[in-house]
This record gives C-alpha cells, structure tokens and sequence, in this order.
C-alpha cells in the first residue's frame, strides 16, 4: 500500500510530506471499495441463492420486484434496514447491541488481504494467512456474544454450538492452508499466487497429493467455520427457531444476513487464491500483467469467475444435503479431518523435498493429478446430463436434453 501511495505522490508530483496524507486516502477508497463489494455480493447472491432454492424445491423463487425477482434483495435490505429496531426487556442491551458489529466486522476485515489483482489488494501482509485466521475470532466473538446477550435458551444453546464448532474447524482450515504454505514458502496470499502458473496443472491444488487432498479438507473445514449447511448447527431452524439471532430484528438482524452471504465469498476467494492460481491469466508471465491494466482487469474476471463457482457449489450444497448432528460434526473434526490434515501436512513435506532433487517429477505428479481431475469432472458431467435426459422432473430443463 505504501509503494501504490508512493507512485501516486511520484505521478502528480506531491511533496512527500503528503504521504501519510495519501495513504490514509488510499486505504479509505478501498475500504469503500471492499464494502461496496462485498455488500452488493451479498445482496445478490441471496437473490440468487433464493432462486436457485425455489428451482431444487420445485417452485418459482422471488420474481415479483424487477425482472426475475432480481431486485428482491435491494427491497428485503431496506425493509430491514427502516424496520423497528427491537431490544428485548431482559437482554445484555449492550452486548446485544454490539454483536452483529463484531460478525459483520470479522467477516469484512478478511478483504484487507484478498487480493483481486496483481495491484488491487487493501495490504500484501506478509503473515496474510495467520492474519485471516486471526481476524475470524471476531465472528466466534459476535456470535457467542449475541447468543449469551440475548437471554434465551435457543440463541444460548445457538451460541454455545458456534464457539465449539467454529473453533474446532478453525484447525483443520488452519493445517489445510499449511499444506499449501510448505511448497509456496509464504505466508502472503500475493506471493502464493504469483507463485503459481496460470494454466490449471500449475495450480497449487495440483502440486502433489497432498495439496490435492487438503483443497477438499479445507473447503468442507471452511463450510463448517461459517456455518453454511450441512454444517448449520448454530442456525438450526428446526431445532432452535434461528439459532443465535433468533431475538434480532430490523437493521441488526440484517447485519448478521449480510455476514453470512459475504462469508460465501471469503471461503471461494481464499480457495482460489490458495488453490486454484489466483488472478493468474494462462499464457502470461506475472511482470507482464502487473505492467498492463487491461490484463490486470482481465485477472480480476478471472479470480471473480472462480470464486463464484465455488460459491455456486456452496449454495448447490446446501439444497442438497441434510444437516448432520452435533455429535456427527464434531467427531468428523476431530477423529477424520485434523488427522488427515496432518498426514496431508507430511505428504507435501514429503513432495517438496522430492522435488528439489527430481524436479521432473513434478510436472509429471502435476499432470497426472490434473487429468484425473478432468475424468472425474467428466464423469459427473455425463451423470448430469443423464439423469436430466432421461428421468426430466421439470419442463424447463428439457432444452438441455
């Protein structure tokens, strides 16, 4: 950030005493920027995730505000942003006040260090990973906050099952990023990328079995750290009316909504930045993207694309598969995903020595990864072409046949 606000004094000609001047400038505009960003994402991919429910349900989904119902998230967030903001008798008011705050907060500050661009990053922290991991207690903090404040027996037992869950699954995201970190060196999220190749086989997810496992350890990980279903047993409506929000109302309530669809984002960027090669274009070397603003704008559709694809996983996930139960959950964590994690850990430690003394064998490892990836992408491509030809549920799929 100091290097852009530098730039920017050395191309207008301004005094450095304006520099701290500058860099307070600079880190508002993409303070605004993030927020923007994230709020408008959050927005719509409720509209988008509602639409996509109504379809897996067999039903319509909004489509009353704007052309198929797209403006129904712009008309939700204002009604809940005028509506009567309701304090209950009995609560904390305090600490029921300022929960939502701490969610909205923890979830917003993680796109200081996502990088959108080779250029475009609030700062290139050289602990990015830790600071991510570090700056996610505040979710844990609000929830439980909220849980505690709120004097009920559901948000209670919502808020006792958020600090369990998200701070158990906090470790295997932490160990999954480790299998990652030992061949990139680095903690920084820029680096990771610039570290990997823009075709696919140069990904990190690729780099060797280890990796390739840890991608799917720590996208199941990161479900469950922001309570995204199956994992949802903090919300479990079913169970607990909503979980630990269930005493909110109006703009506060809306605080917790706008955390948890932007959390959506968070968990795809982080594995497209870790994983999936980032904003990296195929075919062009790193110096020449950064140098050009049409690539650099290029790379930003390009980790976009990514991100929300795995955010279409999610939401697709989530329609899909019931919940599990407590016990269910937190025996996963502990007796399966931490241990794998672990001998995941060890397998890349293992590679990337390997590496170093045949480095012909990890261009090889690399493809042979990457191909089996294609069958199975493939194979599950058929099975959906399949059952939609041949056992069709509904009309407007058969264009598809």
């Amino acid at each position: 950030m100091f290097e852009i606000s530098s730039k920017i004094l050395d191309y207008f000609g301004i005094s450095s005493d304006f520099s701290v001047i500058v860099v307070v400038l600079v880190f508002f505009v993409y303070g605004l920027f993030a927020l923007t960003f994230a709020s408008l994402f959050a927005g719509i991919t409720s509209w988008y995730e509602r639409r996509i429910a109504g379809r897996m349900q067999s039903r319509i989904g909004p489509n009353r505000v704007g052309y198929q119902g797209f403006w129904q998230w712009l008309a939700d967030g204002l009604k809940c942003w005028f509506k009567e903001d309701i304090i209950p008798k009995d609560t904390d008011s305090v600490l029921f006040r300022i929960a939502p705050y701490f969610v909205f907060t923890g979830v917003l500050s993680t796109f200081v260090v996502i990088p959108f661009s080779p250029t475009i990053v609030g700062s290139d922290m050289n602990v990015g990973l830790v600071y991510i991991i570090a700056i996610t207690a505040l979710v844990v903090a609000g929830i439980l906050m909220a849980g505690w404040a709120s004097n009920s027996k559901w948000t209670l037992l919502g808020g006792i099952r958020s600090a369990a869950q998200m701070i158990s699954y906090e470790i295997p995201v932490a160990l999954s990023l480790i299998v990652v970190i030992i061949p990139a060196g680095t903690l920084s999220l820029q680096k990771i990328i610039q570290m990997q190749g823009g075709a696919p086989y140069n990904w990190f997810i690729f780099h060797n079995p280890g990796t390739f496992a840890a991608f799917f350890i720590y996208f199941t990980s990161a479900l469950a750290e922001g309570n995204r279903t199956p994992f949802d047993l903090p919300e479990a409506e079913s169970e607990l009316v909503a979980g630990y929000n269930t005493e909110y109302s109006g703009m506060r309530f809306l605080f917790f909504l706008f955390a948890e669809w932007m959390n959506l984002y968070v968990i795809g960027a982080i594995a497209t930045a870790v994983f999936l090669g980032g904003w990296r274009i195929p075919g062009i070397a790193y110096e020449v993207q950064a140098a050009s603003l049409w690539l650099q704008f290029v790379g930003f559709i390009i980790f976009l694309i990514k991100a929300l694809l795995l955010v279409n996983v999610i939401i697709w996930l989530r329609w899909t598969l019931p919940r599990l139960r407590i016990d269910q959950l937190m025996i996963m964590c502990y007796k399966y995903l931490i241990p794998l994690s672990v001998i995941m850990i060890l397998l890349s430690v293992f590679f990337t020595v390997i590496y170093y003394s045949l480095p012909f064998l990890s261009l090889a490892v690399r493809i042979v990864l990457f191909i089996l990836s294609l069958i199975v992408a493939g194979y599950f491509g058929y099975r959906v072409y399949f059952n939609i030809k041949y056992f069709p549920d509904k009309t407007y799929l058969r264009w598809m046949i």
